[in-house]
């Protein structure tokens, strides 16, 4: 009896703590803001100051029709999947030096994780999956 009841526990905690790990869409858009200033997402996004970030997980690095890559990100050979875009958010220079990406970075886990979630809702034509 014991063996079971402490076997619930444990479920439920690993159940708390993968939903407080989980990845928040909406908390993401807040995180997002910040990205505004330069980004676009979404059906009537447009490059701008950087590129439109339309389909970004899953995308091939300096591939977006119409924005003018500086050469490191076109030749980065880099494709944009989770871990890639986690590294890259953190420190652009690093990841991508020669990058024309000014920000100095985003360090908290949880709003990189928030942000990959809003993110990965678009598909390339901006549309919410």
């Amino acid at each position: 009896m014991r063996v079971m009841m402490f076997a619930t526990v444990l479920a439920l905690v690993g159940t708390t703590i993968g939903q407080a790990q989980a990845q928040d869409a909406a908390a993401g858009e807040k995180v997002f803001a910040v990205c505004k200033a330069c980004h676009q997402i979404g059906e009537t996004a447009k490059n701008g100051v950087g590129p439109e970030l339309n389909g970004l997980i899953g995308r091939h690095s300096g591939s977006v029709a119409g924005y003018n890559y500086s050469a490191a990100n076109k030749n980065s050979g880099l494709t944009w999947d989770e871990t890639t875009f986690r590294e890259y958010i953190k420190d652009p220079k690093a990841k991508v030096p020669g990058t024309k990406m000014v920000f100095a970075g985003l360090k908290d886990e949880k709003k990189i994780d928030d942000l990959i979630a809003f993110l990965k809702q678009f598909d390339a034509s901006g549309k919410k999956k």
